[in-house]
This record gives C-alpha cells, sequence and structure tokens, in this order.
C-alpha cells in the first residue's frame, strides 16, 4: 500500500480517455468492434495499464471515457477479458457520453455535461494507451509536497497569494497541476516517435533538500510546450529561435529539451476544469490547455485573456474575449541567436495601471531522468511491437516472486507448456506465450509475444514478431518484425519482413512481402476516411498556428 502521504484525498478521481486509435489504422478499422483501448500490449489489453497504474496509486474511483459506439466492446472486455475481471473492486465505471465522437478533442470532451457532472474535485486525466511503470504514488507525493500539501493547505514547494474563491479550499486557487514528460531516446529508440518541446524554470528548493531517491529532484516548473514539429515549422518560418524579454524577466534560468514527450499524465486541481470550460478555443488538453497555462504565468495579460482572474476569483465565469490571439507587441520578439549572457532588459511592464497582478498557479513538469523506471505512449504500431517485446523480456513472477517482479509482469513466461512440441525452439528470456498456444515440431520463436489461442505450424519461423490472440501461422513461414491482428491466418510458405497483418484477414500462401499494412478493401476504405477527417479537424492546430505566427510565445 501507499505511504499515507501519497494517499489521494477522498473524492479525487481517474478519468481515462479511450481515444479512437487513429494511429492504429490496420486494428482500428472498425473501432466500434475493436476500439484502441482493448489492443493487447503484451497480452494484456491496453487500458489495462493505465487502470492499474491508477490502483497502485491508490485510486479506485476510475472513469473510462469513450464514444458511445465502442463503449458495448469495452463494457464486454471488462466483464469478460480476464486480465480486466481480476482488478480490484470497485470496478473502472465506463461513461458514453452521447455527444461524445471519434474526433472529439481531449479538451473538448470535459466540456461535454456529462463530463462535467461528474468531475467533483481534484482528478487525474490518463491515456488509454499509457504504459508507466513508475509508481502514480510518487507522482502524487511529489505534487501533494509542491501543490497541495494536506488536507487542502499550501504545500511546502511555495505559497499561492493570488486571488482566492469564494467558496475557499482548492477553489480558492492555491493548487497548480503536474504534468509527466519522458524521454524518447532510452534504451528502446522507435524511429519516427512524436516528441514535444518544452522549456522548464527550476523551482527554489527547501530548507530540507530532498532524498536522492525523491522525484522533487527531478520536478520543475514548465514554462512553456509545443509539438516538435510545431516548433520546427517556426523556427524554418523566422530563420531564428524567438524568444520574449518577459520571460528572460521571470526566468532567467531556462531549461530546453526537444528529445522528450509528453506522457499525457495530468495531475489537475479542480478549477482546471472552469478553465477549460470558459475557452472554447482549448480543443486538446496537450497542446492548448498545458500550452496556454503554462505561458500565462508569465505573459502579461494572458492569463486575463484566458479568464483565470474570473476563474480564481468569483465562482461565475466570465466571457472570455473572442480576440485570444491578440497579445503580440513586434518589438517583444528577440533573436534567441543574438541574446548576451549580460543582456539587460530595460522594457517597461506592460501591465494595466491600477490591475492587481494575476498570480496563475504554476504547471510543474516531472522529468524523467535517465535510467528511469518505463514511461511509454503506445500510440503506433512500432511503438506497440517496441513496447510489447521490452515487456516480454521482463522475469516472470513463478521465477523471482511478486514482491521482486515488475508491475507489468506475468505469472509465467510459457503459460501453456503442454502446448509445446519437444523440437522446437524458444528463446524463453524474451519470449511471452500466452494460454492455449500451441507451437509444431521444427518451428523457431524468438523475441515475440504470442497471445491466447495461436497456432504455429510446423516448420514455422518467427523473429520480433507480436501475434494478438487466435492467430494461425501455417508451415514454414517465416515472419520477422510483423503484427499480426486477431484471428489473422498466413498462408504456408509466406514470408514477410515488417508487416502488419489486420484482423480476421486471411494471407494467402507463398506471400512474400515487406514493410506493407495488409488489410482487407473495407479497412482500407476506412483508413482513408479516417485520414480526411484528421485534416478537417485541424482548428487547434491551427489556432497554434496562429499564435506561434503572431510572436506570442517562446518558440525555441
Amino acid at each position: 500500500m501507499p505511504h499515507a502521504l501519497s494517499m489521494p484525498a477522498p473524492g479525487f478521481q481517474a478519468i481515462i480517455l479511450c481515444g479512437p486509435g487513429s494511429s492504429f489504422p490496420t486494428f482500428t478499422a472498425n473501432p466500434d468492434e475493436s476500439p484502441k483501448a482493448l489492443i493487447p500490449i503484451a497480452n494484456r489489453p491496453m487500458v489495462w495499464y493505465p487502470i492499474d497504474f491508477c490502483y497502485r496509486m491508490g485510486i479506485t474511483n476510475i472513469t473510462l471515457i469513450a464514444p458511445p459506439s465502442s463503449a458495448s466492446a469495452i463494457t464486454t472486455a471488462l466483464n469478460t477479458n480476464p486480465h480486466l475481471t481480476s482488478l480490484p473492486l470497485p470496478k473502472p465505471y465506463l461513461l458514453a457520453p452521447k455527444n461524445l465522437e471519434q474526433t472529439t478533442g481531449t479538451a473538448e470532451i470535459f466540456r461535454l455535461p456529462e463530463v462535467k457532472e461528474i468531475v467533483t474535485g481534484d482528478f487525474i486525466v490518463l491515456p488509454c494507451d499509457l504504459v508507466c511503470e513508475l509508481g502514480g504514488e510518487s507522482l502524487l507525493e511529489a505534487w501533494m509536497v509542491k501543490e497541495a500539501g494536506l488536507g487542502g493547505a499550501t504545500g511546502g514547494g511555495h505559497e499561492f497569494t493570488g486571488p482566492k474563491m469564494a467558496l475557499g479550499g482548492e477553489r480558492g486557487g492555491r493548487r497548480g497541476g503536474l504534468g509527466v514528460w519522458y524521454e524518447t531516446r532510452g534504451e528502446t529508440i522507435v524511429k519516427g516517435e512524436e516528441t514535444d518541446f518544452i522549456a522548464t524554470s527550476p523551482i527554489e528548493s527547501g530548507s530540507v533538500p530532498p532524498s536522492k531517491l525523491s522525484l522533487l529532484n527531478n520536478i520543475s516548473k514548465l514554462v512553456y510546450s509545443v509539438p516538435t514539429d510545431t516548433l520546427n515549422d517556426i523556427t524554418e518560418e523566422k530563420k531564428s529561435l524567438p524568444i520574449r524579454h518577459r520571460l528572460i524577466r521571470e526566468h532567467p534560468r531556462i531549461r530546453m529539451l526537444s528529445s522528450h514527450r509528453d506522457a499525457h499524465i495530468y495531475i489537475f486541481p479542480a478549477w482546471v476544469l472552469d478553465m477549460i470550460n470558459a475557452n472554447e478555443h482549448m480543443e486538446s488538453i496537450g497542446e492548448d490547455v498545458i500550452g496556454w497555462w503554462a505561458k500565462s504565468g508569465w505573459q502579461d495579460g494572458l492569463g486575463d485573456k484566458l479568464g483565470l482572474r474570473e476563474v480564481l476569483s468569483v465562482p461565475a465565469l466570465a466571457d472570455i474575449d473572442d480576440s485570444l490571439m491578440g497579445n503580440s507587441p513586434e518589438h517583444d520578439d528577440i533573436d534567441f541567436s543574438r541574446l548576451s549572457t549580460t543582456f539587460t532588459s530595460n522594457l517597461q511592464s506592460t501591465e494595466t495601471p491600477g490591475k492587481e497582478k494575476l498570480v496563475v498557479p504554476p504547471i510543474l513538469a516531472f522529468i524523467q531522468p535517465k535510467g528511469g523506471k518505463m514511461i511509454r505512449r503506445v500510440d503506433t504500431a512500432p511503438l506497440l511491437l517496441s513496447v510489447s517485446l521490452q515487456l516480454a523480456k521482463l522475469e516472470a513472477i513463478d521465477a523471482v516472486g511478486k514482491d521482486a517482479s515488475s508491475p507489468f509482469a506475468h505469472q509465467a513466461k510459457v503459460a501453456y507448456p503442454e502446448g509445446i512440441a519437444s523440437k522446437t525452439t524458444i528463446t524463453r528470456p524474451d519470449c511471452l506465450l500466452a494460454e492455449n498456444v500451441t507451437v509444431e515440431e521444427k518451428s523457431s520463436i524468438k523475441e515475440c509475444v504470442i497471445g491466447a489461442n495461436c497456432q504455429i505450424k510446423q516448420g514455422a519461423k518467427l523473429q520480433r514478431c507480436v501475434l494478438m490472440d487466435g492467430v494461425v501461422v501455417e508451415k514454414c513461414c517465416k515472419l520477422t518484425g510483423c503484427i499480426l491482428g486477431r484471428r489473422s491466418q498466413i498462408g504456408e510458405d509466406s514470408i514477410l519482413l515488417d508487416c502488419e497483418v489486420q484482423e480476421n484477414l486471411l494471407v494467402e500462401a507463398g506471400t512474400e512481402d515487406k514493410n506493407s499494412k495488409l488489410m482487407s478493401s473495407e479497412g482500407m476504405e476506412a483508413t482513408e476516411e479516417e485520414i480526411q477527417e484528421s485534416f478537417a479537424d485541424g482548428e487547434g492546430d491551427q489556432a497554434m498556428e496562429m499564435e506561434d505566427s503572431q510572436g506570442i510565445s517562446l518558440d525555441g
């Protein structure tokens, strides 16, 4: 059990967002029957990992939010999948708001009436594709120390002195938030993985330094966050790395990181929901809510434009100014390449005379240290393959014991030894075979994850592959770096390299292919529709681009 300090306060809840899986076109061509949340990672449904993360940190009030079209499949899995049914009580609750669609933005979800009704206090937001070995209780403890304290009192990190809400307590505006970013260039590097550019500022240390093992050593104040692709577009357009004088005055020590990625783990105080509801421009939590919030702590006037003065001071929400992007004095941009370490600005403050300075509670960033426990988003097929194979290397519980094993370890490397023929090769240290898997003679399986009820016929050779449940690999096939969807069948003598195979698909005997997505014609048509929808659903990105083109933000 977590230490008492790290236990969440009564009412603390977790919201797990179960998205459409458009980045998995091969395996979610029909998201109603095969939603992303149920794609297996190392033989467990994807959504099992964030649910387990919540239970390990002491949170049992867990709500899964999914589109109504996916609700039936997820409900069935919660009631029948052995990994989900074995979860402790109380079980997660599934909420399917009637107006939630596959293309609804993550911030827009929190403006839906059904979601606003269930969020009653401080909450944590998680994606369904999170695999986090780090204990959530340690993150929660760090947030409590820096932002919340115990019993609603301000913690030891700093004292928030901004406007207080009549309701008092947390809604008095004393708490900030916490997000998590992890290094993508760790033990496993996946080509093409998304990254985010972030800028952080150190937090003043307290009178008693934290222990070397404390997460507080890796927590700083977030002052800017944007996807690295967006940053590259900005620097290419401006031919420089523009930065604002105000940021330098407020935060003279800035650390910039471009190889980290937002884990989409957010610990939020309740007032964040009011901020989201006051700003219809906010479509994405990662890009809009976190991005705007980080800058509002140092950019003059931005907090007022976001309605934070009203959010943090009175229960009623004020009308938001539609000219959200209009805070862009050209003289406030400078070329980062020309900055000197001895530069001193003489610019006068642009705060409105006679108006009390708005102090915005900060959003803090936990930056995963090198060699830390696994934190990954698994939102593409290459990451699905990489993370599944990485988890397959974990020692089994029956080998090292439950106390010494990883929270993601399986009971045994080979769950059904009786199904393995005598003359086979299976490298057990890096393989994982689920229940009722049969492997015939002269077969070779190296560094693979094989789901339940799969059949590997005589002479088949598999290396670095992931097979979902019910796959049949016929005789003498050679598969390398492949992901095979549920109940797919690979015909005899087929040779596949780095391929993805859609569920229920029959690959004809003798097929030779590489770097392909093998799908039915219906699946290909669904994929084209998803691509068109993604292009049409770009208002949040356009808003960010408009902001950057006007020089509002730090772009470096």
